[in-house]
């Protein structure tokens, strides 16, 4: 398993539809485990693909309690149902560091997806859990959680984005040169 660098928004490969994948093979289920090493490390409790550089439709979440393991591994996610009732959930996103904001979404999501051994599998999933595979599957369209947000609110994220990612190049090149 390998560590993968997790892109940083503004990016255009953030804004890129994922392509779904033929089948669960060996290289996929390493992609997956790979992603999982990396949103542990972060440490986050969801990632898909597109953050890492890869445009497929794979996605891998953990919502255990801290110090418990409980990865779910996902191609091809797909939701097939979606309750009717709405909830507001502060969200963050590996891709956009220290940045949140209340997102709206169904509570609860039926979702058909291919694991990682090319079974389909279904799963009804509730509360954080539907907030994170929902917010996974955005990025698989090009989509980030402050799309989800009022043009102002998206700007200013945006803008304190660009500022950190100038900092870490700043950083990154004083570390280079000491």
């Amino acid at each position: 398993m390998a560590r993968l660098e997790i892109i940083v928004a503004p990016d255009p490969r953030l804004k890129v539809k994922a392509k779904p994948v033929a089948k669960v093979d060996a290289r996929i289920a390493g992609l997956m485990a790979d992603m999982l090493e990396t949103m542990y490390a972060a440490p986050g409790i969801g990632l898909a693909a597109p953050q890492v550089g890869e445009a497929v439709r794979v996605i891998v979440v953990d919502v255990a309690k801290e110090g418990e393991r409980s990865p779910i591994r996902m191609a091809n996610p797909e939701v097939v149902w979606a309750s009717p009732e709405r909830v507001p959930y502060e969200e963050g996103c590996l891709s956009l560091p220290e940045q949140f904001a209340d997102v709206t979404r169904p509570k609860e999501v039926k979702v058909r997806y291919l694991d990682e051994h090319n079974k389909m599998q279904e799963l009804h999933a509730t509360e954080l859990l539907a907030v994170c595979i929902q917010h996974e599957m955005d990025h698989l369209e090009g989509v980030l959680f402050v799309d989800h947000l009022s043009t102002l609110r998206r700007g200013m994220i945006i803008k304190k984005l660009q500022k950190y990612k100038k900092a870490k190049a700043a950083e990154r090149d004083e570390q280079k040169s000491a």
